[in-house]
């Protein structure tokens, strides 16, 4: 190759960009962004250990917990595809609540998104940590009692390889995601399948009639089948690095919630029913997964699959890194954050002052909670309860926005108003389900804690409008018109 033709070839790439602000443009097909999406939801991982969780609260209407929540997000997902067709951005959900509501909701909806994005990350951390541990219990290389200092140097580790990853490219993240979720969920698969194809009872009427399930067991279920989803739009934060933005984002944020719907309906059918009358019962035993393997006389399946639910977990920390960098990079751009945040890396083309930040803050929020003794799946479950607040206030700002965004072009028609107004009552169950009844302990805090943080970042954009008013006007401006 000649050196004309070598520079010939370089030119359109570095054009794309310098068009996109630093971030490469038309880099990411349609199935790496299913990856992002897919890998923030952490679909083998949830299976393995959030629908244990529901299954406390919800008991025989766990498959009914999911599937409301499904519906929920079904809705939800039509309101985003409503601005993914016609825009594309990486400041995602805060540039379609601009649009359709005006700027300073948009600027309340882009820090709620961070807030989810950014604790999620903290949270998924020790997420991942936890599931490090069980695994290495599993193989034999820790005993039960695992001292702090391992916990805290396999945290730095992990946030360090995560840091790695999300810093050199993004495309790298997408496809290690994709790869880890396909094999794990295919394994899950032939163990759950298997064993409600084998087990003595694979019709289980007890979940089919809903015995012993109240109506409050079921919306409390669903707080937490709906976190199973939550980052199911975070495809939409790729736009400016997606091929064909107006198109792919839109399915990709669609096939997001259907794809894990049928996984997380299914695992948690095949689950209850697996350990129906069993002791310990399923909310009760680490790695049900892995005893169900054991069961069916395929045990090395099950380590295969604690080790994928671990590497979806590490997926799922550096996915929420990619996501909430994303939206640093973007107020960072806007002059909303400090400039140097605004910056992509010149060979990489990701923003990698904020991948850092947000690598940094993660780690620093996880070795606080370690050195505090809290344990490491409470502190995921505090962490992940916050993130949840904030993706509940951003999806109900876009369902509210959709319509007037359409009205506003001249295409609002009355089904959208009611797609719109059952989104809103769908989204509102879990966020009223999660605050009453009052949840016990720490839980009823957090609420308040999301609403702090939220207020932080009203005050900011407050000083910035009473500082640089001219600066916001033109920022408005460019929301509006973008």
């Amino acid at each position: 190759m000649t050196l004309e033709a070598t520079h010939a070839s370089a030119a359109p790439l570095a054009a794309d960009i310098a068009h996109a602000g630093g971030l490469r443009r038309n880099y990411l097909n349609l199935p790496e962004l299913i990856a992002q999406s897919i890998g923030l939801v952490g679909v083998s991982g949830g299976i393995g250990v959030l629908i244990p969780a529901v299954y406390t609260t919800a008991g025989n209407g766990t498959w009914l917990a999911y599937v409301f929540a499904i519906v929920a997000l079904l809705f939800s997902s039509w309101s985003i595809s409503i601005f993914a067709r016609d825009s594309a951005s990486p400041g995602a959900l805060y540039s379609y609540v601009s649009k359709g509501i005006g700027p300073i909701w948009g600027a309340i909806c882009g820090w709620s998104l961070l807030i989810a994005y950014a604790v999620a990350a903290s949270g998924i951390l020790q997420g991942t940590i936890s599931t490090f541990l069980v695994l290495g219990r599993e193989i034999g290389l820790l005993g039960s009692a695992v001292p702090v200092s391992v916990t805290l140097g396999l945290t730095v580790v992990t946030a360090f390889a995560a840091w790695y990853i999300t810093f050199r490219d993004i495309r790298l993240s997408t496809r290690f995601t994709l790869l880890v979720e396909l094999a794990t969920l295919l394994l899950i698969a032939v163990v759950v399948i298997g064993t409600i194809a084998l087990g003595a009872h694979p019709v289980d009427h007890a979940q089919i009639s809903l015995e012993g399930v109240k109506p409050t067991q079921l919306q409390l279920g669903m707080v937490l089948a709906f976190f199973s989803f939550t980052g199911f739009e975070s495809a939409t934060v790729l736009g400016a690095e997606a091929k064909d933005p107006f198109r792919a984002i839109p399915r990709a944020v669609l096939i997001s919630v259907l794809g894990p719907a049928i996984f997380f309906v299914i695992g948690a059918y095949g689950l209850v029913s697996a350990f129906q009358g069993q002791t310990p019962s399923l909310d009760h035993v680490d790695g049900p997964l892995a005893v169900l393997a054991h069961r069916l006389g395929i045990g090395w399946i099950g380590i295969l699959i604690d080790v994928g639910v671990s590497l979806s977990f590490f997926a799922a920390f550096f996915s929420s890194i990619n996501a909430a960098a994303r939206i640093v990079y973007t107020f960072g751009r806007q002059g909303l954050l400090h400039k140097a945040t605004g910056r992509a890396h010149e060979a990489n083309a990701t923003p990698h002052v904020a991948v850092a930040l947000v690598a940094l803050l993660s780690l620093a929020v996880a070795l606080v909670f370690t050195s505090h003794g809290t344990a490491v799946l409470d502190s995921y479950g505090y962490l992940s309860s916050i993130a949840t607040y904030g993706w509940l206030l951003a999806y109900l700002l876009v369902a509210i926005g959709a319509p007037l965004y359409l009205r506003r072009q001249g295409k609002l028609k009355a089904v959208h108003v009611v797609l719109s107004v059952v989104a809103v009552v769908l989204l509102a169950i879990p966020l009223v389900g999660s605050i009453y009844p009052v949840p016990d302990g720490v839980y009823a805090w957090l609420p308040y804690v999301f609403l702090v943080l939220l207020g932080v970042g009203l005050l900011w954009f407050i000083v910035l409008r009473t500082r640089y008013p001219g600066r916001l006007r033109e920022l408005e401006e460019e929301l509006l018109t973008k």
